[in-house]
């Protein structure tokens, strides 16, 4: 993105370019098995004693572990850099709610706009509701008592509704408390009503337990059996397998809503490194490329990016431009603006990766019978207790 979207970017190749006399020299990482946090942490650690040339000036951290950059001293508050509340002004509250430290202050800024949604089978809709118009079906299902009771309904005809594994998003970001209240580990009530409805979700052959991104989750995407995925613009965009010969998105045939409740899912944060020699360079960075309004609509029209500006996304709103063909000709962002402005994201806490992980897994066994109530709990107890010694059931 900031070799395409920066105004004055040289690309020299894939991982190297200029800025005026300056050399940018990108470093690749995979995240699998945390190797992409391990490197930049051993590098933030070395930061203050690396020539001025081979320290990190800025760096990327996702929404899951957040926290753990918020809150230390290897990661610059954004004001000290000049970047002001204004300036971000049209960026959504809970984007810069999860870059927050514990004292208030901003530590990173993103270009992304997660706000999720149900995404689902227009076909299905039309059949069981009588109509795929978006404000419709949103009606059909804008509480979760009324989604249970249109899962009901797809059960009669022989649908399902969905895996509970993408469904577990739109209850978790909904929380009242966070993971851990002092050292104590907390199961806050959305979670629970989470197991308890994709237990009676389950038992009614209404939804499964598939992994996601397991080869039965993705059958959905193509047999015309699953009514809904639950995710974000991303998800739409470039999950659901558009442009494949078979694939339901290769038809238009999703059509998009807020669903249930409002959630995000994702996101990557710009953030710039304590210790940088180029504060000045870092600034514009941060501000052309998440808050520069030209920019980011620019970025949605010819990326599909969901870019973190209200004022860019209101306009697509109204636009033909904003039109997706996976969607059937569906203009997606006044749901998105309305989503993104109902998301809360203040019981965010370092554990939350962890925790979220562990409880998905173990509530998994429960709902496939491998694992009694107790047992699952017990076990994720154990196991976070056993990442962080210190806290307790």
């Amino acid at each position: 993105r900031l070799a395409e979207y920066y105004p004055g970017y040289q690309r020299i190749d894939a991982l190297t370019g200029k800025i005026g006399d300056v050399t940018v020299k990108f470093t690749r990482i995979p995240t699998d098995d945390d190797a992409y946090q391990d490197n930049l942490d051993m590098r933030l650690r070395n930061q203050s004693s690396m020539p001025n040339d081979e320290k990190i000036d800025i760096f990327l951290f996702e929404a899951d572990y957040a926290s753990k950059y918020v809150d230390s001293n290897y990661t610059m508050k954004l004001s000290d850099l000049g970047i002001t509340e204004a300036d971000l002004y049209d960026q959504f509250a809970y984007t810069k709610d999860i870059a927050r430290d514990a004292n208030g202050d901003l530590k990173g800024s993103s270009w992304l706009a997660c706000a999720g949604g149900m995404i689902y089978n227009r076909s299905i809709a039309k059949e069981i509701l009588g109509t795929d118009d978006p404000d419709m079906v949103q009606a059909a299902v804008s509480t979760k008592e009324k989604f249970m009771t249109l899962a009901g309904e797809l059960v009669k005809k022989k649908y399902y509704c969905c895996s509970v594994t993408d469904l577990f998003r739109p209850y978790y970001n909904n929380v009242n408390d966070p993971w851990v209240i002092g050292s104590k580990i907390n199961l806050d009530a959305n979670v629970i009503a989470w197991v308890n409805d994709s237990y009676d979700l389950v038992n009614l052959t209404a939804a499964t337990t598939d992994e996601m991104w397991s080869i039965p989750w993705a059958k959905g995407k193509y047999d015309g059996k699953r009514f809904c995925y639950f995710g974000p613009s991303w998800f739409y965009n470039f999950c659901l397998d558009a442009g494949e010969d078979g694939s339901i998105a290769n038809g238009g045939g999703w059509g998009f809503c807020m669903g249930p409740q409002p959630y995000y899912w994702g996101g990557t944060w710009i953030a710039a490194a304590t210790g940088t020699d180029n504060p000045t360079l870092v600034k514009d960075i941060i501000l052309t490329m998440t808050a520069n309004k030209s920019v980011m609509k620019r970025m949605v029209t010819e990326t599909w990016d969901c870019v973190n500006n209200q004022a860019a996304l209101q306009e697509l709103a109204t636009e033909s431009a904003g039109n997706n063909a996976i969607l059937g000709g569906q203009n997606p962002y006044k749901f998105i603006v309305d989503i993104g402005k109902k998301i809360d994201c203040t019981h965010r806490t370092k554990y939350d990766q962890v925790c979220v992980n562990l409880f998905m897994d173990k509530m998994l066994r429960l709902l496939n019978g491998s694992a009694s109530v107790e047992e699952a709990l017990n076990q994720f107890y154990d196991e976070v207790c056993l990442v962080y010694p210190t806290l307790t059931r």
